[in-house]
């Protein structure tokens, strides 16, 4: 199963449209076939980072399927919509990801994603890409160990983060020292306080993740991302 990952710069004067664009063509004419399922619809929540942008988490079942979708876009059914599609957006970004190894999300049964719009609450979601300067699959492993299964351990309604996926580039679509977690967040009162409080010295010792994590990497990114009310997924 691959992951198609989209950054798009939308025109914001048309962000309804672009959105539109995708709920009532993309995600129904997905549905038609076995090829693929749009899974995430995320606007980037404004204050937090660059304006009108969205990310768009689409799964392909696997390499056959993505030239058989990349045809239809390039000379086939889609290219119409695209074409359209790029005019609502000044640009857009996009790789192939791939679950790591421990990735509670591996696999999706496309039958079980929504297809019809049906609308949902909100959610928000941490997306934090990191760029180590150790090995790739170092800085993977500690993820889990040092992360991942550190918040497992955390009590039912304590956790800040529920971490839903862990993806690495697929091989040649992208820099290859990259990795993505993909977080929902459980708890805006623990968020409010994470972005407005320091990390207390006593947290700061050297077993600390915060502290551990910068053998691996000290760049990173965080985005706070809003799922739709209609994404399939949330």
């Amino acid at each position: 199963m691959l992951y198609m990952h989209e950054t798009h710069k939308v025109v914001g004067a048309r962000e309804d449209d672009f959105e539109a664009a995708f709920r009532d063509h993309w995600m129904p004419e997905l549905a038609k076939g076995d090829d693929a399922r749009l899974l995430y619809f995320a606007h980037h929540a404004h204050g937090s980072g660059m304006s009108y942008q969205v990310v768009t988490l689409t799964a392909i079942r696997d390499g056959a399927a993505w030239e058989r979708l990349a045809k239809r876009i390039q000379s086939g059914d889609l290219q119409d919509w695209m074409r359209d599609l790029d005019t609502l957006r000044h640009d857009v970004t996009g790789k192939m990801l791939v679950p790591v190894n421990w990735s509670p999300l591996q696999e999706i049964d496309f039958a079980e994603v929504p297809t019809d719009g049906r609308e949902h609450e909100l959610s928000l979601f941490m997306e934090d890409t990191g760029w180590p300067y150790s090995s790739l699959d170092e800085y993977i492993r500690m993820w889990d160990e040092d992360y991942y299964q550190l918040l497992s351990r955390y009590e039912v309604g304590k956790a800040l983060l529920d971490i839903q996926a862990c993806f690495q580039i697929a091989h040649g679509t992208h820099q290859r020292r990259e990795a993505i977690l993909w977080q929902k967040i459980l708890d805006h009162s623990m968020l409010l306080h994470l972005l407005g409080s320091d990390t207390p010295p006593e947290q700061k010792t050297p077993d600390s993740y915060m502290l551990t994590s910068l053998k691996y990497r000290d760049q990173w990114e965080s985005r706070l991302l809003r799922t739709a009310a209609w994404s399939p997924l949330y």
